[in-house]
Protein backbone atom coordinates (compact mmCIF):
# COMPACT_ATOMS: atom_id res chain seq x y z
CA UNK A 1 0.00 0.00 0.00
CA UNK A 2 1.09 3.55 -0.59
CA UNK A 3 1.22 6.20 2.12
CA UNK A 4 -2.17 7.51 0.97
CA UNK A 5 -3.98 4.16 0.91
CA UNK A 6 -5.43 1.89 3.54
CA UNK A 7 -7.50 -1.25 3.11
CA UNK A 8 -10.53 0.76 4.26
CA UNK A 9 -11.22 2.17 0.82
CA UNK A 10 -14.69 3.13 -0.50
CA UNK A 11 -17.00 0.29 -1.42
CA UNK A 12 -16.49 -0.63 -5.09
CA UNK A 13 -20.15 0.21 -5.62
CA UNK A 14 -19.54 3.77 -4.42
CA UNK A 15 -17.76 5.46 -7.28
CA UNK A 16 -16.04 8.74 -6.41
CA UNK A 17 -14.52 10.43 -9.46
CA UNK A 18 -10.97 11.57 -8.74
CA UNK A 19 -11.65 14.94 -10.35
CA UNK A 20 -14.44 15.66 -7.86
CA UNK A 21 -13.49 18.85 -5.94
CA UNK A 22 -14.27 17.05 -2.68
CA UNK A 23 -12.58 13.76 -3.61
CA UNK A 24 -10.15 13.62 -0.66
CA UNK A 25 -12.87 14.56 1.80
CA UNK A 26 -15.30 11.97 0.46
CA UNK A 27 -12.69 9.19 0.53
CA UNK A 28 -11.86 10.14 4.13
CA UNK A 29 -15.52 9.89 5.11
CA UNK A 30 -15.77 6.45 3.55
CA UNK A 31 -12.67 5.27 5.42
CA UNK A 32 -14.29 6.25 8.71
CA UNK A 33 -17.51 4.54 7.65
CA UNK A 34 -15.60 1.41 6.67
CA UNK A 35 -13.76 1.61 9.99
CA UNK A 36 -17.08 1.38 11.81
CA UNK A 37 -18.06 -1.65 9.73
CA UNK A 38 -14.69 -3.26 10.52
CA UNK A 39 -15.08 -2.69 14.26
CA UNK A 40 -12.19 -0.22 14.39
CA UNK A 41 -13.98 3.11 14.64
CA UNK A 42 -16.85 3.88 17.01
CA UNK A 43 -20.09 5.40 15.74
CA UNK A 44 -19.21 8.50 17.74
CA UNK A 45 -16.12 8.68 15.55
CA UNK A 46 -18.38 9.48 12.60
CA UNK A 47 -19.59 12.59 14.41
CA UNK A 48 -16.07 13.58 15.40
CA UNK A 49 -14.94 13.24 11.79
CA UNK A 50 -17.72 15.56 10.61
CA UNK A 51 -16.80 18.17 13.20
CA UNK A 52 -13.15 18.03 12.20
CA UNK A 53 -13.98 18.26 8.52
CA UNK A 54 -15.92 21.46 9.15
CA UNK A 55 -12.87 23.07 10.76
CA UNK A 56 -10.62 21.82 7.96
CA UNK A 57 -12.96 23.42 5.43
CA UNK A 58 -12.64 26.74 7.28
CA UNK A 59 -8.85 26.36 7.32
CA UNK A 60 -8.89 25.98 3.55
CA UNK A 61 -8.01 22.27 3.76
CA UNK A 62 -4.33 23.17 3.85
CA UNK A 63 -1.40 22.99 6.21
CA UNK A 64 -0.84 26.49 7.53
CA UNK A 65 2.75 27.71 7.95
CA UNK A 66 2.12 27.74 11.71
CA UNK A 67 1.02 24.10 11.56
CA UNK A 68 4.11 23.14 9.59
CA UNK A 69 6.24 24.84 12.25
CA UNK A 70 4.39 22.83 14.90
CA UNK A 71 4.97 19.63 12.94
CA UNK A 72 8.69 20.36 12.78
CA UNK A 73 8.78 21.09 16.51
CA UNK A 74 6.88 17.86 17.15
CA UNK A 75 9.43 15.90 15.15
CA UNK A 76 12.27 17.48 17.12
CA UNK A 77 10.56 16.76 20.45
CA UNK A 78 9.98 13.13 19.49
CA UNK A 79 13.62 12.71 18.50
CA UNK A 80 14.68 14.22 21.85
CA UNK A 81 12.34 12.03 23.92
CA UNK A 82 13.63 9.23 26.10
CA UNK A 83 10.37 7.32 25.69
CA UNK A 84 7.86 8.52 23.13
CA UNK A 85 4.46 6.91 22.58
CA UNK A 86 1.96 7.55 19.80
CA UNK A 87 -1.60 7.05 21.02
CA UNK A 88 -3.92 5.51 18.43
CA UNK A 89 -7.71 5.66 18.51
CA UNK A 90 -10.24 4.31 16.04
CA UNK A 91 -10.29 7.30 13.72
CA UNK A 92 -6.50 7.45 13.54
CA UNK A 93 -6.35 3.73 12.80
CA UNK A 94 -8.90 4.08 10.01
CA UNK A 95 -7.38 7.19 8.43
CA UNK A 96 -3.59 6.92 8.75
CA UNK A 97 -2.51 3.44 9.90
CA UNK A 98 0.53 3.06 7.62
CA UNK A 99 1.55 6.69 8.11
CA UNK A 100 1.35 6.31 11.90
CA UNK A 101 3.53 3.20 11.80
CA UNK A 102 6.03 5.10 9.61
CA UNK A 103 6.15 7.96 12.12
CA UNK A 104 6.77 5.56 15.00
CA UNK A 105 9.63 3.98 13.06
CA UNK A 106 11.13 7.38 12.17
CA UNK A 107 11.29 8.57 15.80
CA UNK A 108 11.64 5.21 17.60
CA UNK A 109 8.29 5.58 19.38
CA UNK A 110 5.91 2.98 20.74
CA UNK A 111 2.40 2.61 19.37
CA UNK A 112 -0.39 2.24 21.90
CA UNK A 113 -4.09 1.75 21.30
CA UNK A 114 -5.98 4.07 23.64
CA UNK A 115 -9.74 4.47 23.38
CA UNK A 116 -12.49 6.55 24.95
CA UNK A 117 -15.07 3.89 24.04
CA UNK A 118 -12.90 0.95 25.03
CA UNK A 119 -13.92 -2.63 24.35
CA UNK A 120 -11.69 -5.69 24.13
CA UNK A 121 -12.91 -6.34 20.59
CA UNK A 122 -12.03 -2.87 19.32
CA UNK A 123 -8.64 -2.91 21.05
CA UNK A 124 -7.72 -6.17 19.33
CA UNK A 125 -9.14 -5.06 15.97
CA UNK A 126 -7.10 -1.84 15.99
CA UNK A 127 -3.91 -3.59 17.12
CA UNK A 128 -4.33 -6.17 14.35
CA UNK A 129 -5.03 -3.40 11.83
CA UNK A 130 -1.80 -1.62 12.77
CA UNK A 131 0.16 -4.86 12.44
CA UNK A 132 -1.34 -5.37 9.00
CA UNK A 133 0.13 -1.98 8.11
CA UNK A 134 3.65 -2.76 9.29
CA UNK A 135 3.68 -2.45 13.08
CA UNK A 136 5.75 -5.08 14.85
CA UNK A 137 4.63 -4.28 18.40
CA UNK A 138 1.45 -2.57 19.57
CA UNK A 139 0.80 -1.69 23.19
CA UNK A 140 -2.49 -1.05 24.92
CA UNK A 141 -3.90 -4.53 25.37
CA UNK A 142 -2.33 -5.11 28.78
CA UNK A 143 -4.19 -2.20 30.36
CA UNK A 144 -2.17 -2.48 33.55
CA UNK A 145 -1.73 1.25 34.14
CA UNK A 146 -3.91 4.27 34.84
CA UNK A 147 -3.83 7.95 33.93
CA UNK A 148 -4.22 9.71 37.31
CA UNK A 149 -7.42 11.69 37.71
CA UNK A 150 -9.51 9.81 35.17
CA UNK A 151 -12.25 7.40 36.09
CA UNK A 152 -13.64 4.57 33.98
CA UNK A 153 -11.81 2.69 31.20
CA UNK A 154 -10.83 5.88 29.35
CA UNK A 155 -7.98 6.26 31.85
CA UNK A 156 -6.63 2.76 31.22
CA UNK A 157 -3.15 2.58 29.62
CA UNK A 158 -0.18 0.23 29.54
CA UNK A 159 2.17 0.87 32.46
CA UNK A 160 5.22 0.44 30.21
CA UNK A 161 3.63 2.47 27.39
CA UNK A 162 1.81 5.75 27.93
CA UNK A 163 2.19 5.23 31.66
CA UNK A 164 5.99 5.42 31.43
CA UNK A 165 6.27 7.84 28.49
CA UNK A 166 7.80 11.27 28.73
CA UNK A 167 6.35 12.40 25.37
CA UNK A 168 2.96 11.38 24.00
CA UNK A 169 1.41 12.10 20.61
CA UNK A 170 -2.35 12.23 21.04
CA UNK A 171 -4.13 12.74 17.71
CA UNK A 172 -7.85 13.49 17.88
CA UNK A 173 -7.89 13.30 21.67
CA UNK A 174 -10.68 14.24 24.07
CA UNK A 175 -9.96 17.26 26.25
CA UNK A 176 -10.14 15.80 29.73
CA UNK A 177 -7.74 12.98 28.93
CA UNK A 178 -5.36 15.46 27.33
CA UNK A 179 -5.52 17.57 30.48
CA UNK A 180 -4.90 14.51 32.66
CA UNK A 181 -1.86 13.47 30.63
CA UNK A 182 -0.41 16.96 30.90
CA UNK A 183 -1.06 16.99 34.65
CA UNK A 184 0.81 13.68 34.87
CA UNK A 185 3.90 15.42 33.51
CA UNK A 186 3.79 14.16 29.94
CA UNK A 187 4.96 16.39 27.10
CA UNK A 188 1.96 16.29 24.80
CA UNK A 189 1.82 16.71 21.04
CA UNK A 190 -1.81 17.09 20.04
CA UNK A 191 -3.20 16.95 16.50
CA UNK A 192 -6.58 18.67 16.31
CA UNK A 193 -8.40 20.84 13.78
CA UNK A 194 -10.13 23.00 16.40
CA UNK A 195 -7.77 25.59 17.92
CA UNK A 196 -10.38 26.32 20.60
CA UNK A 197 -10.50 22.77 21.91
CA UNK A 198 -9.05 21.95 25.33
CA UNK A 199 -6.79 19.30 23.78
CA UNK A 200 -4.53 21.59 21.72
CA UNK A 201 -4.72 24.32 24.36
CA UNK A 202 -3.33 21.83 26.87
CA UNK A 203 -0.56 20.62 24.57
CA UNK A 204 3.06 21.69 24.63
CA UNK A 205 2.95 21.39 20.84
CA UNK A 206 -0.51 21.82 19.29
CA UNK A 207 -0.74 20.87 15.61
CA UNK A 208 -3.84 22.45 14.06
CA UNK A 209 -4.01 20.36 10.92
CA UNK A 210 -5.82 17.40 9.42
CA UNK A 211 -4.33 14.16 10.73
CA UNK A 212 -4.00 12.86 7.16
CA UNK A 213 -1.58 15.72 6.44
CA UNK A 214 -0.06 16.14 9.89
CA UNK A 215 1.24 12.63 10.52
CA UNK A 216 3.22 12.30 7.26
CA UNK A 217 4.46 15.88 7.66
CA UNK A 218 5.86 15.14 11.13
CA UNK A 219 7.52 12.03 9.69
CA UNK A 220 9.09 14.04 6.87
CA UNK A 221 10.46 16.57 9.35
CA UNK A 222 11.77 13.77 11.57
CA UNK A 223 13.68 12.26 8.68
CA UNK A 224 15.05 15.69 7.80
CA UNK A 225 16.19 16.25 11.41
CA UNK A 226 17.51 12.74 11.96
CA UNK A 227 21.14 13.84 11.88
CA UNK A 228 20.67 16.98 13.98
CA UNK A 229 22.41 17.40 17.33
CA UNK A 230 20.46 17.46 20.57
CA UNK A 231 21.14 21.19 20.88
CA UNK A 232 19.76 21.83 17.40
CA UNK A 233 16.66 19.77 18.14
CA UNK A 234 16.17 21.64 21.41
CA UNK A 235 16.46 24.95 19.56
CA UNK A 236 13.68 23.89 17.17
CA UNK A 237 11.44 23.01 20.10
CA UNK A 238 12.27 26.13 22.11
CA UNK A 239 11.64 28.47 19.18
CA UNK A 240 8.14 27.10 18.68
CA UNK A 241 5.40 29.20 20.30
CA UNK A 242 2.21 27.25 21.03
CA UNK A 243 0.11 30.36 21.66
CA UNK A 244 1.19 31.87 18.35
CA UNK A 245 0.28 28.65 16.53
CA UNK A 246 -3.20 28.60 18.08
CA UNK A 247 -3.71 32.29 17.33
CA UNK A 248 -2.65 31.84 13.70
CA UNK A 249 -5.08 28.96 13.22
CA UNK A 250 -7.94 30.89 14.80
CA UNK A 251 -7.18 33.89 12.57
CA UNK A 252 -7.20 31.67 9.48
CA UNK A 253 -10.63 30.35 10.45
CA UNK A 254 -12.09 33.77 11.26
CA UNK A 255 -10.62 35.54 8.25
CA UNK A 256 -10.96 32.80 5.66
CA UNK A 257 -12.87 33.14 2.41
CA UNK A 258 -15.71 31.06 1.01
CA UNK A 259 -14.70 31.69 -2.60
CA UNK A 260 -13.93 28.03 -3.25
CA UNK A 261 -16.04 25.45 -5.08
CA UNK A 262 -16.17 22.82 -2.38
CA UNK A 263 -19.97 22.35 -2.27
CA UNK A 264 -21.10 18.78 -1.84
CA UNK A 265 -24.45 17.20 -1.16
Amino acid sequence: MTETETDLEPDPGTEIPEDHPRYASLVTRHRIEAGVDAGITSRQGLIAQGRGEAFDYLLGERTLPSADAAERAAAAQLLLADHAVISVNGNVAALVPEETVALADAVDADLEVNLFNRTAERMVAIADHLREHGATEVKGLAGDGEIPGLEHARGTVDADGIGAADTVVVPLEDGDRAEALAAAGKTEIVIDLNPGSRSPRTAAIPIIDNVIRAVPNVTAHARDLAGASSSELRRVVDEFDADEALTAAEAAIREGSFDGDGDVA
